[in-house]
């Protein structure tokens, strides 16, 4: 589709949407638009990024995200610090994080792309991705179904750095940490090599901006994975195959409201499919970049983007709920999901290798 015609049905969607729904929603749709065209633009990937460290060791998808964390954290600290009332993306640590974010860092190098990467590359019409999707969602509700379960074998309370230090004080120590990160990836990567690419530092500029809004209209962080899980939560629930009063996560108050109303009322369900928007329309005019899979490759990136999902939820959110919004909000979970995940991918990368992706 043109970038027109298409530019037409993302506006009467946006003015649906604040007829019927709420203008917060129709605001957040357009946030998740920039975000989408940001992330397809910029081909700021998460995955990718961190996969150029490992195997070419080229710094600049990495160094692109240390900004964006290190913007978003500037933004979102700052924020949380004066108006007490949003809400920071904290999660417990646990045994479910641990295994959840080393699961979810070895499956999204195999199915090339963490949750928003998934997103915004259907988005661009990348067909191992869009099969990926559903598949990612059905995983992230099986998850969410059984991670009271996880959570049993050990956690403690959720800690986060603005309530345990202070704002300014939460920021000065995410900023230390962020420049550790930093210069272990010099010390890995050696002297030599490009450290800053335009186009990402570009996308990370956008993508703090955007997620710093979304912090402010929507009163939390932003995030993918839940929404995901609710599509099939509903799914599943309309077929009669699901009871939420009988399951610990879909029974909390929150959960089992979102569940009955439209899916067009929930804060990141409605951001996601604003990423699907903008991405589609960065794709008019861009190539998606995809070339065919076997049958083989097929069967391990569905799998692996299956037990992505499942995973995402098990650790608390992906790349983004826990690892950026995690970060830039003074959540510790978001701290001990990045190296459990880098760890994962050190072997995923192989695996990709082993299969010929």
């Amino acid at each position: 589709m043109k970038r027109l015609p298409l530019s037409v049905l993302l506006l009467l969607f946006f003015l649906f949407l604040a007829w019927t729904v709420s203008i917060r929603q129709a605001v957040l749709f357009a946030v998740g638009i920039g975000m989408g065209a940001a992330l397809a633009g910029a081909r700021f990937g998460f995955t990718t990024g961190w996969r150029q460290l490992i195997e070419k060791r080229d710094p600049r998808g990495v160094m692109g995200q240390l900004v964006l964390l290190a913007l978003a954290s500037v933004f979102s600290l700052t924020l949380l610090g004066q108006y007490p009332e949003l809400t920071a993306a904290l999660g417990p640590p646990s045994i479910s994080l641990l295994i959840g974010a080393f699961v979810f860092g070895l499956t999204m190098q195999i199915a090339d792309g963490c949750g928003s990467g998934t997103l915004y590359k259907a988005g661009l019409g990348i067909p191992l991705n869009m099969g990926i999707l559903p598949l990612f969602a059905l995983g992230s509700f099986l998850g969410s179904v059984q991670v009271g379960d996880w959570l049993k074998l050990g956690q403690i309370a959720p800690i986060g750095l603005v309530s345990e230090f202070g704002s300014v004080n939460a920021l000065w120590i995410t900023l230390a940490g962020l420049f550790i990160f930093g210069l272990a990836a010099r010390l890995w990567v050696g002297k030599g090599r490009t450290w800053w690419d335009r186009k990402w530092l570009v996308g990370a500029l956008a993508l703090a901006i955007l997620a710093a809004l979304n912090l402010i209209i929507a009163g939390q962080p932003w995030g993918v994975v839940y929404g995901f899980g609710l599509w099939a939560a509903k799914i599943v629930h309309a077929a009669g195959l699901f009871d939420p009063a009988a399951n610990a996560f879909w029974s909390q108050a929150g959960n089992a409201q979102r569940l009955n109303e439209m899916v067009l009322m929930d804060i990141t369900s409605i951001t996601n499919i604003g990423i699907l928007g903008g991405a589609l329309w960065i794709s008019a005019r861009a190539s998606g970049d995809s070339k065919p899979l076997t049958g083989k490759q097929w069967m391990v990136g569905l799998i692996a983007g299956f037990l992505m999902g499942y995973s995402s939820r098990l650790a608390f959110g992906c790349n983004i709920g826990a690892m950026l919004s995690g970060i830039s909000t003074g959540s510790i979970h978001g701290w001990i999901w990045v190296p459990l995940a880098f760890a994962g991918t050190m072997i995923g990368v192989r695996i990709r290798r082993h299969y010929q992706f």
